[in-house]
């Protein structure tokens, strides 16, 4: 039985605001990962450590914040993460060394993933799969400024104030979205799903792991995912360590890759109801080999250049931003009865491909300090995508 209408719908820029929290931490603090590790007198591998810590913490916890939504409702549960953005996001902008930098990020991602699950649960509440799947690319498409912009504004700020500054910017922010959650976000949990305790959210996962449709869907966007993270954990070490470019740099031409995901978001609200979820997905995971494929051969031919590394990877930028609204829509739609336990699933599958592509990345540059490790990464992931979708194509089904 589908759950009764909303009365009262949410504006979509709360929705934007509070599902863009955890990608502006993520990636303001990037440019300052080659200068932190100076500072703190680490070297770059612990520092890194940073986003490969902050990557897990925002996989494992959605594990939770899904199923017990689906359970208390989503926004008792969204109140509750945002406070725990806000005190890790203090807790970084105080950290005497690199162990309560590392502590503060893992409280800054547990608390920013539950915008970024919510968000989709929400729009999942109010829209059946195929408009669920336009909207959630609408709302990316506006919520991918706060990581166009954010590498750039913290490598500004670092170069300005210090890396502090840039987590102060964040405590700031949540603050703001907290205070806009609570006096505006209606619930919109119009029928309570899953059971309580631990047995049921066992019970929940292992039904939507049963499902080959689920797991080809939330497969394909854990790779797509792995080759973003791949580039981020590389990108700055080659740009700023291997070609010599200050981190500034490395802001400005982000914002270009931010434009390809823009556009990818905007195709998919413009086109997935017409089209509908599965061939976006095959256009996505087409488009995402082309691109990484193109980052392979300028390098392979010597052409190591900001626009040689950057443009290919707007067009990869661009097949994410077609795969994943997509991907995630048709997984939350599979049970919808579960749509907060399959957003949680799906997302902490795509953070923890993303963590391991960002160790093999690191591990990699290790013992070759060069863009290699970081080009051979994304190509595997790449290609897993696109061949998880072909396998999983024969147990797609057509659902209203």
């Amino acid at each position: 039985m589908s759950a009764p209408p909303v009365r009262i719908q949410p504006s979509v820029f709360i929705l934007v605001a509070m599902s863009a929290l955890g990608p502006l931490a993520l990636n303001i603090f990037l440019p300052s990962m080659p200068g932190l590790a100076k500072e703190l007198s680490v070297d770059y591998g612990t520092v890194q450590l940073t986003l490969t810590l902050f990557l897990v913490g925002l996989g494992m916890a959605q594990l939770i914040y899904g199923p017990i939504s689906d359970r208390w409702g989503r926004r008792p549960v969204l109140l509750w993460g945002l406070g725990i953005y806000c005190v890790g996001s203090i807790a970084c902008a105080l950290a005497p060394s690199i162990f309560w930098l590392m502590l503060g990020r893992g409280l800054q991602a547990i608390g920013g993933c539950a915008g970024l699950v919510l968000g989709r649960a929400i729009v999942r509440d109010l829209y059946e799969r195929d408009r669920a799947a336009a909207m959630i690319g609408y709302v990316t498409m506006a919520m991918s400024l706060a990581p166009m912009l954010s590498p750039a504004l913290g490598g500004y700020l670092d170069t300005l104030f210090g890396w502090r500054t840039s987590f102060a910017f964040c405590s700031l922010a949540g603050v703001a979205i907290f205070v806009w959650v609570s006096l505006t976000l209606p619930e919109t949990l119009a029928q309570r799903g899953l059971g309580e305790g631990a047995g049921a959210l066992l019970r929940g996962y292992g039904e939507l792991l049963r499902s080959p449709v689920f797991c080809g869907y939330v497969l394909q966007t854990a790779f797509t995912s792995g080759v973003f993270f791949a580039f981020i954990a590389g990108a700055p070490f080659v740009v700023v360590t291997v070609m010599g470019h200050p981190a500034s740099d490395y802001g400005l031409w982000f914002i270009v890759v931010s434009l390809g995901y823009l556009t990818g978001n905007f195709f998919t609200g413009r086109f997935a109801v017409r089209l509908g979820v599965d061939r976006m997905l095959a256009c996505g995971a087409i488009v995402q080999l082309f691109g990484t494929g193109a980052l392979a051969l300028t390098s392979w031919l010597g052409a190591l250049s900001l626009p040689g590394i950057f443009l290919p990877m707007t067009v990869v930028a661009l097949s994410n931003g077609l795969v994943l609204p997509n991907g995630i829509a048709g997984a939350i739609s599979v049970n919808p009865r579960m749509a907060g336990a399959a957003a949680g699933l799906s997302g902490a599958l795509q953070m923890t491909t993303g963590a391991i592509a960002a160790m093999l990345v690191g591990n990699g540059q290790d013992h070759d300090p060069s863009q290699y490790p970081m080009i051979w990464t994304m190509l595997g992931c790449g290609i897993l995508s696109l061949l998880v979708f072909v396998l999983a194509a024969k147990f797609r089904t057509s659902r209203p």
